[in-house]
């Protein structure tokens, strides 16, 4: 089992930048692949990125990449988000996920995740 804690979330305006952090505790974090999704109001949950037990792959949603950039320091057992170029769209909860099956186009799946974070709040004005 993981236990998975975001940080980082708040106000912005229109172009600015936020990194959100996600804290793992635990079992080994690196046997975890990672993903970042979020919410906005109304919405379903959606995919915004996914990062390899390794770090080595990444794969990022069409409405982020260019972007964000998510990576990971398992050393520190911790997952990030580097969000650039914020757009109001952007505004939603983000929640990191941890995934211990192996890499595979299925890591853009909620159900992939049986770990969640509870969420930090990221709204962007303009």
């Amino acid at each position: 089992q993981v236990q998975l804690v975001e940080s980082g979330g708040g106000l912005v305006q229109t172009g600015g930048s936020l990194r959100l952090s996600c804290a793992a505790s635990g079992r080994t974090f690196s046997s975890y692949g990672m993903g970042w999704f979020r919410q906005a109001p109304g919405k379903d949950r959606e995919f915004a990125a996914a990062i390899s037990k390794s770090g080595l792959v990444t794969k990022y949603a069409d409405s982020v990449k260019g972007r964000f950039t998510i990576s990971r320091d398992n050393a520190k057992n911790t997952v990030y988000l580097q969000m650039n170029s914020l757009k109001l769209e952007d505004t939603a909860v983000y929640y990191c996920a941890a995934t211990s099956a192996t890499w595979s186009l299925q890591y853009l799946r909620r159900d992939e995740y049986p770990y969640w974070g509870q969420g930090t709040q990221v709204t962007v004005s303009s």
